[in-house]
């Protein structure tokens, strides 16, 4: 409007210098003058009359088309206004071509790429603690801070693996066992193979032992230090020639149970700083002391008033049978490092050993700072005035913590109609977890000193996703939890897919499952680079970095674990393997299981 105005001030100041100057009075005056006034003037006089009203009238053109530009801008300036700003446009970024399908495959998926390079590179990854040199055998750093490949098993594929931070132990695909680390060998950096021929199926690791269990069931105790391998006792053994013995290469003990059943025998072990439990496969639990330099004193192998003093004549680490469960068929036993849990088939927890910071599922009592005798665990408090029925379904437990995860069924409430009850009879899954959460081992989200009841994990709780093949909407459950001294490890349940083939579409691609992780950190084991603890479950990068930048991928992703699949390796032999994790004392592992 400024600029009209001003241009109509213009306008108006030429047209009047135009104008005569006699100001007519009226309009008949005004013909009479411009009448005389052009009659009485020569040729030359004329030809001047007309240049001045020439000028004025081109003048007043000017003005009039000064106007009317000036006008027609702000038409449109105030027609752009209404119209609003201009819309910008959009441009996709576009997609980059793999020259073949497998190639395209893995630039659209990082879940697709990690599949393959687990099964095209098979072997361990690790981090966490170094000082015994067990993270990284070839290395001085103190502290691994990311994964990290042990080159020793580079493709190759074990059958069980357990870490402290001064040794770790290997079952390799044949049943040998390996050693390495500074409590094993001051000397050797590199991984050692020390028991063999035991068709070894499962290790667990003491204070200072290895508990083996072999495929048939018998249960041998390994020193983790080379030293007393080789200056302990060495049993003889049998020979495949009848009629002959020879003498073993190491030193190591046998602690099988004494009373077991026609074809009944040994088949999980779980052991803690000082004791193991043995489960048999009729449900029968049995406990013994796994170290050799403290007898389990905390009432963990639930054997009520046994002590070093009051246990009865033999080896200190003879075999006992927890008579208090008898009648309950065991399924599924975990160890911390001080306490015990057994689940049986029916869903029922039973707790017993050191409970100082709740672990056992207890509130803690300064009067009774351990129970020496098997507990249960009320479970369905946790879910009263719910109207869900739980059953647990999995127990873990490492270092000063315990995990359970429970199948919570919709009931019938009181006075409910069924009719009206839409969700009668569907399954949410919830994970629990009690004990020391300082450092975040509860993954709550909360940094708590002592927790005796049972507190849920909101982020492993109640999650569902639509399962194509069913046509339903289904619990998301936890595969495993792996629990190490202060920070543990969940594979979930989810939907995977590893049936990618040749005759699949370009964007078809395998995916493994979601695993998070939390807890304790000031040792770098949770692998984020980082040092702070963590008490909320958190995703990390792919172990294989390398890959993924290579296949020029900048975006952000997380690690998807590959599930059991039958695969064929380098060698030409097809064998069933998956990624398994282990959460040791302060160190990590993923690593290619069968």
């Amino acid at each position: 409007m400024a600029s009209r105005n001003a241009c109509s001030t213009a306008a108006r100041s030429v047209t009047r210098a135009a104008r005569p100057t006699t100001n007519p009075t009226s309009r008949l005056q005004l013909q009479a003058h411009t009448r005389s006034y052009h009659q009485g003037r020569s040729q030359s006089q004329t030809h001047q009359a007309w240049t001045k009203p020439s000028a004025a009238i081109l003048a007043a053109a000017a003005s009039v088309a000064l106007i009317y530009t000036a006008s027609n801008t702000d038409a449109q300036a105030e027609a752009a206004k209404e119209e609003g700003p201009p819309k910008p446009t959009l441009e996709k970024r576009k997609k980059k071509k793999g020259a073949s399908k497998e190639e395209n495959r893995d630039l659209i998926s990082s879940q697709h790429l990690q599949v393959k390079r687990s099964w095209e590179n098979p072997g361990v990854y690790a981090w966490g603690s170094n000082t015994g040199k067990v993270a990284a055998p070839d290395s001085n750093d103190a502290f691994i801070r990311t994964p990290r490949r042990i080159p020793w098993f580079d493709d190759v594929l074990l059958r069980d693996i357990k870490l402290d931070r001064q040794f770790g132990a290997a079952v390799l695909e044949n049943g040998d066992l390996v050693q390495w680390g500074k409590g094993y060998s001051e000397e050797t950096t590199e991984p050692t193979v020390t028991l063999k021929g035991k068709n070894l199926q499962q290790i667990s690791i003491s204070k200072d032992r290895i508990i083996g269990l072999s495929n048939s069931g018998t249960v041998y105790s390994i020193p983790a230090s080379k030293t007393e391998q080789e200056n302990g006792v060495k049993p003889s053994e049998s020979s495949w020639i009848p009629g002959w013995s020879s003498t073993s290469n190491i030193s190591y003990r046998i602690m099988n149970p004494k009373g077991l059943e026609s074809r009944e025998k040994i088949s999980q072990i779980s052991s803690g700083l000082e004791h193991v439990l043995l489960l048999t496969n009729t449900g029968r639990l049995f406990s013994a002391a796994s170290g050799s330099e403290d007898f389990p004193s905390r009432g963990q192998l639930g054997v009520p008033g046994l002590t070093w003093t009051t246990r009865p004549p033999g080896a200190f680490d003879q075999c006992h049978e927890i008579s208090t469960l008898k009648g309950f068929e065991m399924k599924k036993i975990a160890s911390g490092d001080h306490h015990s849990l057994a689940l049986d088939k029916e869903g029922r927890v039973f707790s017993f050993g050191d409970n100082s910071s709740g672990q056992l599922g207890f509130d803690f009592s300064s009067e009774a700072p351990y129970i020496d005798t098997p507990s249960l665990l009320p479970i369905s408090k946790l879910y009263q005035g719910t109207s869900q029925a739980p059953k647990v379904t999995s127990i873990a437990a490492g270092g000063l913590n315990s995990f359970f995860t429970i199948d919570a069924t919709r009931v019938m409430g009181p006075g409910e109609d069924p009719s009206e009850v839409r969700t009668l009879g569907r399954i949410t899954a919830d994970t629990w977890s009690c004990g020391q959460g300082i450092k975040g081992a509860l993954g709550n989200g909360r940094w708590t000193h002592i927790q005796g009841t049972p507190t849920k994990i909101p982020s492993l709780s109640g999650l569902f996703e639509f399962d194509e093949k069913a046509n339903a909407v289904v619990p998301i459950r936890l595969s495993s939890i792996s629990a190490g001294s202060t920070h543990a490890s969940a594979v979930m349940s989810n939907i995977t897919f590893l049936d990618t083939n040749e005759k699949s579409s370009d964007d078809t691609t395998n995916y493994g499952a979601d695993v998070v992780w939390w807890g304790g950190n000031e040792y770098f084991q949770l692998g984020t680079g980082k040092r702070n603890n963590v008490a909320t479950p958190l995703y990390l990068r792919p172990l294989d970095m390398a890959a993924e930048i290579e296949a020029g991928r900048k975006e952000e992703h997380r690690f998807h674990i590959t599930p059991r699949h039958n695969v064929k390796i380098k060698d030409g032999r097809k064998v069933t393997m998956e990624q398994r994790i282990e959460c040791g004392r302060n160190v990590t592992a993923v690593y290619s299981g069968v």
